[in-house]
């Protein structure tokens, strides 16, 4: 498995903009340049995230991106299911009936601790947090 370059541009993106003072604002030029991102692509993702409410965006000299989130209470889970959508190791493991073979098939309870595992880091991984260990970086 491995995460789209949108899902690692959403990151990089909810990231920088937590690690702002608060009410900064940037345009998408200078968003995409401290992020390393395309501006044609980085576009898609920003309006990904605004739909779930982690950014916002204000027109006009003094607008631009900003985090709408508490950074806080924002997980590396929340940001990657926002552009890739729930993560799902196996089909088996999405609502619903998704496989025939999910009572008895021996790899069905390997496929879900998997799943509850990865989940689990990207939940307990806080955005404020990375802003901050990337401050101490950077």
């Amino acid at each position: 498995m491995q995460l789209t370059r949108a899902a690692d541009y959403g990151v990089r993106v909810v990231v920088h903009l937590a690690g702002l003072a608060a009410g900064s604002r940037l345009s998408l030029t200078a968003l995409a340049e401290a992020v390393e991102v395309p501006e044609q692509f980085l576009s898609k993702v920003l309006q990904r995230l605004a739909r779930h409410g982690m950014i916002h965006s204000q027109r006009g000299m003094s607008g631009g991106f900003a985090l709408a989130a508490d950074a806080e209470a924002l997980s590396l889970l929340d940001v990657v299911e926002a552009i890739e959508g729930p993560i799902r190791l196996n089909l088996c493991l999405g609502p619903g009936v998704g496989c025939t073979r999910q009572s008895w098939c021996p790899a069905h309870l390997v496929w879900a601790e998997a799943q509850e595992a990865l989940t689990g880091v990207l939940r307990r991984a806080s955005i404020a947090q990375l802003a901050r260990d990337g401050a101490r970086v950077g």
